[in-house]
This record gives structure tokens, C-alpha cells and sequence, in this order.
């Protein structure tokens, strides 16, 4: 069988199936993501209302973690991303009713939001924990990489078809996330079931703490979760984005939609570079490395007041995490035993994961109290120490050289 290069992976028909699934999945998000931050500072012009959303999502992401990976670990991953598909649906639709209607309300969001975050908690566990299992062993950073790409595509077009949409109002905006959502979970129905390895037939306390107890016996994978961990909480600068649009850059909401593009435009092309020329060494180096430069992207672009140099910066921030997300999530597959891959990516989404929504949280709460500007610039300047922090105590981690 030819080698398809960069693209090797696609040679797998259920890979391929679950590159639309999680392209049109994350396409949904984006655009009911920005719809909904925009629809939010209009009805309340409130920073900390804006923060709450990222509340809202990192709740359930919270309370879910442990049990969302137990239930990877027990049931075929493929009808749990199914279901979560057909939640996401089902609010989706019930955000298009709400705006058609005109009933929407701030309450009413937040409760849609947390069903949103309910069906995050158990489909980043099963599609975390699904991917090896679709390509054999050799071909699984070249899956990470273009599965991270499928992520980075729909989050380019995502924000920027939300923005756009949501000029002719956001029920049309709802109706094609809807839809959106609709073809992920077409998708998601033709990947083959798998069955799990010593999966167990009971919910027992022990098995659903072995992730966590994995991750802690492992000071790579420790160091990895905790590095993105503190550097994603602090540099939550995508939260305050509505406010920068429409107070400092003085744009629409298709400028929201550009400037909520501009990250994933960068880690795009990085994913696509990673395809094609993965890390052959040094990657504890450059992880630490990234980080740091992510940092100093955030601190960037909390300084700017033009919105090109800003989407300069957007677009650096973008492309450093996708670096960093590669070689966290390839060193986490890679060292972790399938029958763990469920319980070990619900603790990684509940560090990681979960810890983007708490960061918006974080900024919004802060840009009350300081303003979006220094509350930006702070979250930078932390990432960086955090960077610098981590190198010290997780050396492992900082002299790893191959990936695999």
C-alpha cells in the first residue's frame, strides 16, 4: 500500500470518518461559541457575565471528568461521541427556537451552555481515548497531527462564519450549528465499534481514580498536564476577546469572528508542519519553549491597539500551543495503555480542557476588577513563569528527547 505521506492516516476509513465527525463537531462549537459571547456582553455589557460562560462549561467538565473517562473505559467510544453529538443537537435546536422566538435569556443560555459542557465532559474522554484505535501504532502522530488540524480548520472558519451569520441574526447562526452538529453525529455512526480491552463490568472507586493514579506515577505526562494546565488558566485571553472587539478595536462581530480565527489559523499551519515533518528530538525542550512563547504572544496582543498587529499576535499564540498540544498528546497516547486511554484523557481534559473554560473565568473576573488590557498582559506574564517553574521541577519532562 502506497505511503500517503502527511496524509497517511486518511488511508483508514474510520479515521476518515472521525476527521468529519470532529471537523463539523468543532465547526459547531466555534460558531455557537462566538454567537453566544456576542449575544452575552450585548444583554448584559458585563465582563463578568462573560466570564460565567467559561463557568459554565468548566462546571460539568469538573464534576464529569472521573466518571466521563470511566464510562470510555467501559462502553464502545464510538456510541458515547454519538450520543454527546445528539445532546449538542438537541441544544443547539433549542438555541435556534429560543432566538426565533426572541425568548432568549441570559439564564437560559447559561443552562444551555452547561448542557454544552456536559456533552465536552464525555466526548473529549471517548475521542481522546478512540484515536489510536483507528490507525495502527505507526501512524499515530501523524493522526494526532491531522486530527489537531480537523480541530484548527473548523476553528479557523468556525468564529469567522458565526460572525458573519450572526449579522442576519443569531437564530441563523443556532439553525447551522445545528446542522453542523447533526453531519459530526452521521459521522461518528460509521466508525466501526470497537470493543474495549479488560474492560470492567462494575463502577468501582479504585477504577475510576486509575487514571489520575496513572498520570501521578508518570512525571512526564505529569509535567506535561501540568505545564498546559497553569499556562491555559492564566492565558485565557480568548474570554475577553468580545470586549477588545468592540471596545478597543471598534469592530463588528465578524471582526470577533476574525480575531477568534486568527489562533486557529496559526495552529492550523503548525498542525499541518507537524504532519509533515513531526519532532525528532528535543521535544521536552521545545515544549517548554512554546509555552514560553505563547506567553509572550499574550502579552502581545493584550498590548496592541491596532487589530492587524493584533491578529499577528493571535496568530503566533496559535501556532505556539498547537506545538504544545502535539507533544503533550502524543506523549500521553503513547505511554498510556489502551484499557487506561478513557480515565487517562478524562483527567487530561479536566486539567486541560476544562482549564480553558476556569482560565476565561479567571480573565473575566480579573478584567473586572483591573480592566481587559492588564488582566491579558498579567495571564502572559504568568504563563511564562509558569514555563520557567515547570522546567525546574519536572527535569524528565525537560531533558525528553524522542516522543516515542
Amino acid at each position: 500500500m502506497a505511503d500517503h505521506g502527511g496524509f497517511a492516516a486518511f488511508r483508514f476509513r474510520d479515521f476518515t470518518a472521525f476527521y468529519v465527525a470532529r471537523t463539523f463537531n468543532a465547526l459547531a462549537v466555534q460558531m455557537v461559541d462566538v454567537a453566544i459571547g456576542w449575544l452575552v456582553y450585548a444583554l448584559t455589557g458585563s465582563a463578568f457575565a462573560l466570564g460565567l460562560v467559561g463557568l459554565c462549561i468548566f462546571v460539568p467538565n469538573f464534576l464529569l471528568a472521573l466518571p466521563a473517562g470511566q464510562v470510555a473505559d467501559m462502553f464502545p467510544r464510538k456510541k458515547i461521541l454519538g450520543l454527546c453529538a445528539f445532546l449538542s443537537t438537541s441544544a443547539a435546536v433549542a438555541l435556534f427556537i429560543a432566538a426565533a422566538t426572541e425568548s432568549v435569556s441570559v439564564p437560559f443560555l447559561y443552562v444551555l451552555i452547561v448542557i454544552f459542557g456536559i456533552g465536552r465532559a464525555f466526548s473529549g474522554a471517548a475521542g481522546g481515548a478512540i484515536i489510536p484505535s483507528l490507525v495502527p501504532k505507526e501512524h499515530l502522530p501523524n493522526a494526532i497531527a491531522l486530527s489537531s488540524s480537523a480541530y484548527q480548520t473548523a476553528t479557523i472558519a468556525g468564529p469567522a462564519i458565526g460572525g458573519l451569520l450572526y449579522a442576519f441574526g443569531p437564530e441563523v447562526v443556532f439553525g447551522i450549528t445545528a446542522i453542523c452538529f447533526g453531519i459530526s453525529l452521521i459521522a461518528y455512526l460509521v466508525i466501526q465499534t470497537r470493543p474495549i480491552q479488560n474492560a470492567p463490568e462494575k463502577v468501582t472507586i479504585e477504577y475510576m481514580t486509575a487514571g489520575l493514579r496513572f498520570i501521578f506515577s508518570k512525571p512526564i505526562v505529569l509535567g506535561a498536564i501540568t505545564l498546559d494546565l497553569f499556562a491555559v488558566l492564566l492565558g485565557g485571553a480568548t474570554a475577553l476577546l468580545p470586549i477588545f472587539a468592540a471596545d478597543i478595536f471598534l469592530v463588528d462581530p465578524f471582526g470577533l469572528g476574525l480575531l477568534r480565527s486568527a489562533p486557529a489559523v496559526g495552529a492550523f499551519t503548525m498542525s499541518l508542519v507537524l504532519a509533515h515533518y513531526p519532532l525528532r528530538s528535543k521535544a521536552g525542550l521545545r515544549l517548554f519553549q512554546v509555552v514560553a512563547i505563547f506567553g509572550l504572544a499574550t502579552i502581545g496582543f493584550g498590548l496592541s491597539t491596532n487589530f492587524y498587529v493584533a491578529l499577528g499576535f493571535l496568530l503566533v499564540l496559535g501556532a505556539s500551543d498547537m506545538v504544545s498540544v502535539f507533544i503533550r498528546f502524543s506523549l500521553i497516547q503513547l505511554e498510556t495503555p489502551d484499557e487506561m486511554r478513557g480515565r487517562v484523557s478524562a483527567v487530561n481534559m479536566l486539567f486541560i480542557g476544562a482549564s480553558n473554560e476556569l482560565g476565561e473565568f479567571e480573565s473575566g473576573t480579573l478584567a473586572a476588577f483591573v480592566g481587559p488590557v492588564k488582566s491579558v498582559v498579567i495571564g502572559g506574564i504568568g504563563t511564562i513563569l509558569v514555563a520557567i517553574l515547570c522546567a525546574r521541577k519536572f527535569p524528565e519532562l525537560y531533558r525528553r528527547d524522542q516522543l516515542n
